[in-house]
Order: C-alpha cells, then sequence, then structure tokens
C-alpha cells in the first residue's frame, strides 16, 4: 500500500467536479468549481476526499502523520493536464523548413517537395527502436515538467507496416516505463507514401484490408485517425478509412478542415468520430453537426501559430455548443512545441476563449477527447490522483502571464513526480 498524500491549503483548487460522464459546453466550461483553501487526500494512487482544509484535516486529524504532505499555500491546483492530440513518437527535426516558411514557402509545398511529414517518415524508419524510445522519453519528461500527465500518441510517420508498428510498439514501452500515461492512436493514414501518389486508393486498400486488423489483433492503439484534406485524403477515402476502424473496434479521430473546407467536420459527426482535430475552415454547418453529435473539437492553436496561419474559431465553436479541448499538437514540422500552458495562453489571445474555458479545455474534455473522463479530468472521488500545483496564485494569472512555465509540482497516481520545477530522479535515463 502506498503512502498517502495530502495536498494542503491551496488558494485556489479547481475540482471540475460532475462532468465524468460528458465534455462540458457552452456555459459548463466556465464552472471551475473552485474550491478556495482547497485540499485533496490521495491514498493508492486515488482521490479520497476533496473539499475545504478545515474538512480534510478533521477528516484525517488522526493519519496525518502517516501521510506526505504537499504544502500548496498561495498557489493553484487543477487537475493534471491532459494532451489529447500529440505525435510523440518521431526522430529528428525540421528547423529548415521553419526558414522556408518565413521565406514564403506553403506547408503543403514543402510537403509536396519531399518535406514535410515525408522527411519526418524518412528520418523516423531509419531509427532504431531504442533511438526512438530515448528520444520519445526526453520528450514526456518535458511533457511532464510543463504539468501534463496524460498524452495521446499517434503514430504515422512510417506510412508502412514496420515503421508504424514501430512507432507503436515505442509507445507501448514509454507508456509502460514513464509515469506519465500514453494513450495510442493510429494513424497510417497521415500522408500518401510517394510511391502512391499516382494510385492512393491502392494504400488506402493495404491500410483497410492490412494494416488497420493488424493493429486491432495486436491491440496496439485505441484511435485511428486519418487526415482528410485535399491532397492527402478525400472524405469518401477517410470514411473507408474510419468505418473500417471502427468494424475492428477502434474508435474514429480526424485531422479534418484544417487547410481549406473539406467537410472533415461534418464527416466526424457522420461517423460519430470521438473528437474531431484541427478545424481552423470548419463550416458553420460542420460544427453545429459536431455539437449535434457531441463530438470533441480538438483545437491546435501552437499549430496555427507556428505556421503563421489565423486560428480556429474556438469562440464561435464553444458559442455553438461544441465541447472543445486543447492541445500542443506536439509535432517536428507545425507544431515543436510540449507546452501545453502556452497552448491555454494561446487559446485566450488568438481564439477568443477565457481563463476558465481554456482550463476545461486543457483537463475534463480533453480526457473526453480521448474517452478518459470517467478516469482523469477532474479532481473527484474515484478518480486518479493526478494532479497540477501551479505557482500562481489564481487561474486567471496562469493565462495573464504568458510564456512562462509556471508548474510547481505535479502528483500522478498519488506520487509527487515534479518538484519545485524539477523532475524526481527517478525519471532520468542517464
Amino acid at each position: 500500500m502506498s503512502r498517502a498524500i495530502f495536498i494542503r491549503n491551496a488558494n485556489q483548487l479547481v475540482t471540475l467536479q460532475g462532468s465524468s460522464h460528458a465534455p462540458r459546453v457552452m456555459g459548463e466550461m466556465s464552472e471551475l468549481g473552485i474550491i478556495e483553501n482547497g485540499s485533496i487526500w490521495i491514498e493508492d494512487g486515488v482521490i479520497q476526499a476533496v473539499g475545504t482544509d478545515e474538512e480534510l484535516a478533521a477528516k484525517y486529524e488522526a493519519r496525518l502523520s502517516e501521510a506526505e504532505v504537499v504544502d500548496a499555500s498561495g498557489k493553484l491546483v487543477t487537475p493534471g493536464l491532459i494532451d489529447p492530440h500529440t505525435h510523440l513518437v518521431f526522430a529528428g527535426s525540421r528547423e529548415n523548413e521553419f526558414n522556408m516558411r518565413l521565406q514564403g514557402s506553403t506547408y503543403m509545398e514543402i510537403m509536396n517537395a519531399g518535406g514535410g511529414i515525408h522527411a519526418t517518415t524518412r528520418r523516423t524508419q531509419a531509427a532504431t527502436h531504442e533511438e526512438l524510445f530515448h528520444e520519445s522519453f526526453e520528450r514526456l519528461n518535458q511533457f511532464l515538467r510543463h504539468g501534463v500527465t496524460t498524452v495521446e500518441a499517434k503514430s504515422g510517420y512510417g506510412m508502412e507496416w514496420e515503421t508504424e508498428l514501430k512507432q507503436l510498439e515505442v509507445a507501448k514501452q514509454l507508456n509502460e516505463k514513464h509515469v506519465v500515461d500514453i494513450v495510442p492512436t493510429f494513424m497510417g493514414a497521415h500522408a500518401i507514401p510517394k510511391e502512391y501518389k499516382d494510385q492512393p486508393d491502392e494504400f488506402v486498400r493495404l491500410l483497410i484490408e492490412e494494416m488497420i486488423p493488424k493493429v486491432a489483433e495486436l491491440g496496439l492503439a485505441e484511435f485511428n485517425d486519418v487526415f482528410c484534406e485535399h491532397g492527402v485524403f478525400t472524405p469518401e477515402q477517410s470514411r473507408k478509412i474510419l468505418e473500417t476502424g471502427k468494424r475492428h473496434g477502434l474508435l474514429a479521430k480526424i485531422h479534418a478542415d484544417e487547410i481549406e473546407p473539406y467537410e472533415g467536420a461534418e464527416l466526424a459527426a457522420e461517423v460519430g468520430a470521438v473528437s474531431a482535430d484541427h478545424l481552423l475552415k470548419a463550416s458553420e454547418k460542420g460544427m453545429k453537426a459536431m455539437a449535434e453529435k457531441g463530438v470533441v473539437a480538438v483545437l491546435l492553436p501552437g499549430t496555427a501559430y507556428f505556421l503563421m496561419a489565423e486560428s480556429a474559431n474556438g469562440r464561435k465553436m464553444v458559442d455553438l455548443g461544441v465541447p472543445v479541448a486543447l492541445s500542443t499538437d506536439c509535432n517536428p514540422g507545425s507544431s515543436p512545441t510540449v507546452s501545453l500552458p502556452f497552448i491555454m495562453n494561446l487559446g485566450c489571445l488568438k481564439m477568443g476563449m477565457t481563463p476558465a474555458e481554456v482550463i476545461t479545455a486543457t483537463t475534463i474534455n480533453a480526457a473526453h477527447a480521448i474517452s478518459r473522463g470517467g478516469e482523469i479530468g477532474s479532481l473527484e472521488v474515484g478518480k486518479k490522483g493526478d494532479v497540477t500545483i501551479f505557482n500562481v496564485e489564481n487561474y486567471m494569472k496562469l493565462q495573464y502571464s504568458y510564456g512562462v512555465n509556471h508548474t510547481d509540482t505535479v502528483v500522478k497516481n498519488g506520487q509527487v513526480v515534479v518538484r519545485g520545477g524539477h523532475l524526481v530522479e527517478e525519471l532520468s535515463l542517464s
């Protein structure tokens, strides 16, 4: 039995209680369930009690000497942050493309010239399992330093079976070896490989008849994702890929309407996707369809920022009743960041969301975007003991001072894994 941990006397304790069965929408996204001078008792990795410090100190008076005490006086305490859209496992970087874009090249021009996804695919194909594991492990450490306790991780830099398998196996090993929880997604449909450029339907057939069934048989992914975009996969091809995944037990996700309107949001609602992501160019019709079906919009303002594009209309989506989550989209080409707090800042500054809404979007709504709303994303009895403590007095100050990592302490499964902004010693592979 692990030692109990008592997080005491937070200036603001953001609980977000009461949203385990469905993501929050509209005005619900601003209801943070704040407890002033709040405290949490965690035991065996699970939250046992949440309330004021006075209430919990009285309840556990006879056991206070047994617990590890974390003093949160003057600080903000939230559920552990959740990143529901990352391309965690990859090799190399693409800083040369950054310079090309600054000189006027577009994302699709770079990709069609052999850069973009294809460049990372070549490096990921060439990397060994061990190289990918070590590079991704350090990336997870950086996520953790920014208060993130759960991430979704996509494959997609293989575009052939051996490398897709390698990415998913690395993600599985990371989930076993690192304290951050990894939720795996198969994204063999990330781009059309060069050798299939003139016969894309043949690659779709390969995905449908060979790759997706193998992934499901091996139990290496929970979700199946596709890049539905002009010049990548058509809505018809995307529908086939997602429906095939569903028949094999893989839940649907979709990269939708990122570069131009392409009815991706509408398709997400039609196939019952758990989430539709990007959505910079989503139509109002598509947004309303997502709202009706409860499809979570995972918005990626860091990607738009890095590509110097206009962000998705987060304000409009919230007002239309779409459940909104936020993510880094951590990847080497269009969003090389691990800072979810910075993404929260951009949610306010570039998409018109409020500080309260972006807290919801990176906790309970992000949990629902990866089908984990019953386990994480809020601070309530029975959920995992995943907690982030920020060195600010209140949630509005977290968004006010942008570009600063305010993470002070992170508790994962009831264990302190970041203290004073630094990883505990056991998390280092060196």
